[in-house]
């Protein structure tokens, strides 16, 4: 030991573990989007994109108004031009290997040198266009450039050094086209195939890939479907064995739609929505289920869409803590409509009836709002942590935050040390959430009972968290009485 003359210092690790929390509201939307539009469409496939802003979402996925086609844009907008919300993980299934059909030959019609192809979703690398005079096959680079329009149609510019610069025409000889018709709902739900998945086998990923854990599920325009219903709600428990998240499922509001052979259940009234929920096998604690849909403007979204980005945006006001419910809140809806555009006009009583099946909907009350506050598991269950959307979802964040911040303790020395680490700095954020409001008790004990020594002899240990988030304050009501003694006391005066 060396000889020691004067002032030193020494460090130690910190007795208190700060605390590490996830990301509430991460919205993971699978669906289908125009990747022909981006500059690698192959890497745009079935693989998780983490985007934080409208340019980068559109340079992951591309970006169109037809969203009856492509079903993560209606997602896209909402998140960024109306709630103004990010970050979001898009997980696209188009593949245009697979989903495209070919595009008919025919004879462009060239104008200052520009010739316009007027089918959309033109797969640019399948293209083969030709000199119409010399029927030689043009190469991109030296006889013409291509560039989408703001209307996802492609330009075909002719270059200076190439062969056809003067041409008046030149040959489209063939090509393909997206065809997102050709996605079914089991690209949806997709599959785990050794290290190939697809689909909703994707949310996996999600975690190691980004360090964030999934919030909502959500697949806006598929999630009506039965099939893919029953696989969101699956997914919500279990990822990477340990996390769980809840999703956002639509009502269908239209006929006509067909799950291979199975009818999809549709609701055109509120009368419909209890049958159209049952058969559709929404009744997870961790489903929130909603009807019709919301126009903004001209656009028509999914409910979903609309109400995952507010359940985000509400978080995200509320240090990532998901406090407030989601409910009796602005959603910058402009009309309440089916998915033929037909209005709907909900009354309050109305409203409460579509509630009481454990589905939120949306009221006109001096402006749009949501209105709705019950899981799907309502009125099969009515116990508050699983009832209550608040609740529900308050408990996923605190269960993903405790492993999210302890996970650096495993496979440390199970001793008192330990335990009072834990305990202490679980117990030091809890004070904080109590203290700001977001629940009444939020509290984390070690109890001897729970941890038996043959628990403890297989390295296991038990702690036992209290919360106590606040329930909504859904019926306020007030008692008008009349005041006979004041009224004779005034006349006596």
């Amino acid at each position: 030991m060396p000889y020691k003359h004067g002032v030193y210092v020494t460090e130690q690790g910190t007795s208190l573990t700060a605390p590490i929390t996830g990301t509430a509201g991460l919205q993971v939307i699978i669906g289908t989007a125009p990747v022909n539009l981006v500059d690698d469409p192959a890497a745009a496939v079935n693989k998780p994109k983490l985007c934080y802003s409208y340019k980068e979402a559109c340079a992951a996925v591309g970006y169109s108004d037809d969203w009856e086609h492509y079903t993560l844009c209606q997602s896209i907008y909402s998140c960024f031009n109306v709630q103004n919300v990010a970050p979001i993980v898009l997980i696209n299934v188009l593949d245009p290997a697979t989903h495209r059909t070919a595009l008919s030959a025919a004879d462009l019609t060239v104008a200052d040198h520009q010739a316009v192809i007027e089918d959309t979703g033109v797969i640019k690398t399948t293209l083969v266009l030709k000199d119409e005079d010399e029927g030689s096959e043009l190469a991109e680079g030296t006889d013409y450039t291509l560039a989408f329009d703001a209307d996802g149609k492609l330009i075909v510019t002719l270059l200076a050094t190439g062969s056809a610069y003067a041409r008046e025409t030149i040959r489209l000889d063939s090509g393909y086209k997206l065809d997102p018709t050709a996605i079914k709902y089991s690209d949806i739900i997709g599959t785990a195939n050794g290290n190939t998945e697809t689909g909703l086998q994707l949310i996996r990923q999600i975690y190691p890939t980004f360090g964030m854990t999934p919030g909502l599920l959500l697949a806006p325009g598929w999630s009506h479907y039965p099939s893919v219903a029953a696989a969101m709600q699956a997914k919500c428990i279990e990822i990477n064995g340990c996390f769980t998240c809840e999703c956002v499922i639509d009502i269908c509001t239209a006929s006509g739609v067909t799950e291979g052979e199975t009818p999809v259940p549709f609701a055109a009234t509120y009368t419909d929505v209890k049958t159209a929920k049952e058969k559709l096998g929404a009744t997870s604690a961790h489903a929130i289920a909603c009807w019709p849909m919301l126009a903004v403007g001209d656009k028509k979204f999914y409910f979903s869409a609309i109400l995952a980005g507010l359940m985000q945006q509400l978080d995200a006001e509320n240090d990532d803590v998901p406090v407030l419910y989601p409910s009796n809140k602005a959603c910058g809806a402009t009309a309440v409509v089916l998915q033929d555009g037909t209005e709907v006009v909900l009354d309050q009583d109305q409203a409460n009836t579509v509630n009481s099946y454990g589905v939120s909907t949306a009221l006109n009350l001096n402006g749009f709002k949501t209105w709705g506050n019950n899981t799907a598991a309502y009125p099969s269950t009515t116990d508050p942590k699983d009832r209550w959307i608040g609740c529900r979802r308050f408990f996923t964040w605190a269960g993903n935050s405790f492993i999210l911040t302890y996970f650096q303790k495993v496979d440390d020395p199970m001793n008192k040390r330990l335990i009072e680490n834990i305990v202490d700095s679980a117990n030091i954020a809890g004070n904080g959430y109590v203290a700001r409001g977001y629940c009444a008790a939020y509290r984390v004990e070690y109890l001897e009972e729970e941890n038996p020594a043959t628990d403890i002899l297989n390295g296991k240990i038990t702690f036992h968290l209290y919360l106590a988030p606040y329930t909504p304050a859904e019926d306020i009501e007030a008692i008008l009485e009349f005041d006979t003694d004041a009224l004779v006391a005034a006349l006596q005066e």
